[in-house]
């Protein structure tokens, strides 16, 4: 099939670092267009403003949003309205009335809406869902903890309003988390741990049914730990290495130890999506980090600065 115009809005470092490559790599995509106040990339036609870009790029048939949250909406919103499929970066959005909103107006006008979860293509989720899938989980906890420093180096709008904090990792692990328990569980408390000079929380302990717990924290130097372990009917499993690394019994049983190739398949379900005409809208992760923000305890730490 011939390769599928898409447009990246929003070139900063995930874009750079995972977007560009993942498309640069696939026989499906063709890197038509960017839209962004600063970043480019070199060779491919680049506009500041994303309604400048949808009149000049007829040819553009998906629209991939690589911004922050809280302005995400309204270049959604755009690309619907010009006829374009569109694909979101997790968050899909800064609040879930939005992504519904959305959600509609996609399916208005016939138009593809894929909200991507990268860590769901991590190496070893598959085969711990389905490894999951016939035991009964007795318990479960999350270890996802990383330096912020390095991950989002000066960029402050993770700490306003709408940059989810320490939830911005955090919804990776709940992202593998909804996919692989065979039954779901919801939040039933949270503390919430806010640097006193920041509006979002740095650091979270979350307790849901079914004997599942999480430990966000975004002021771990040196290994980061991307953990998530359960128990069950049939003995321990765990997913290593931000879902990567399979263990059953606590013996390796799959995967690589490797995080590359996430974006790749999500760029190649976008194709699929797009050429069948379907849409996957799938909020399951934000609902526990909204109900977290509902329900959090909050305490305050030390002033963050960058």
């Amino acid at each position: 099939m011939p390769a599928l115009n898409v447009a990246l809005v929003g070139i900063g470092k995930i874009a750079l670092d995972q977007h560009v490559p993942a498309i640069a790599a696939s026989p499906d995509w063709q890197l038509a267009a960017t839209v962004s106040r600063h970043g480019t990339v070199p060779g491919v036609a680049a506009h500041t403003d994303i309604a400048q870009m949808l009149e000049a790029h007829p040819e553009v048939q998906v629209v991939s949003l690589c911004l922050p949250p809280v302005p995400r909406f309204a270049a959604a919103e755009a690309a619907l309205r010009a006829g374009r499929h569109v694909m979101l970066e997790k968050p899909p959005g800064a609040t879930l009335a939005e992504v519904h909103a959305l959600q509609n107006m996609a399916a208005a006008r016939g138009l593809t809406l894929y909200t991507t979860w990268h860590s769901r293509m991590a190496h070893a989720v598959a085969p711990a869902r389905v490894w999951l899938a016939d035991k009964t989980v007795t318990r479960a906890h999350i270890t996802w903890r990383e330096d912020v420093r390095k991950w989002h180096p000066g960029q402050d709008w993770v700490f306003e309003p709408g940059g989810m904090g320490v939830f911005d990792p955090g919804i990776n692990a709940l992202s593998i988390l909804t996919h692989i328990l065979p039954r779901p569980v919801h939040l039933t408390a949270a503390t919430l741990t806010f640097p006193e000079n920041r509006q979002t929380p740095i650091a979270a302990q979350l307790t849901f049914t079914g004997g599942v717990s999480a430990d966000f924290d975004w002021r771990q130097e040196g290994p980061q730990t991307w953990d998530i372990e359960i128990d069950t009917d049939a003995g321990p499993m765990a997913l290593r290495l931000g879902g990567n690394l399979l263990e059953i019994g606590g013996k390796p049983s799959g995967g690589e130890n490797s995080i590359m190739g996430e974006y790749p398949a999500l760029y190649a379900r976008m194709a699929d999506l797009v050429r069948q005409g379907q849409s996957e809208v799938d909020l399951a992760p934000m609902v526990h980090v909204a109900d977290a923000l509902t329900l959090g305890r909050r305490q305050i730490t030390d002033p963050f600065h960058f």
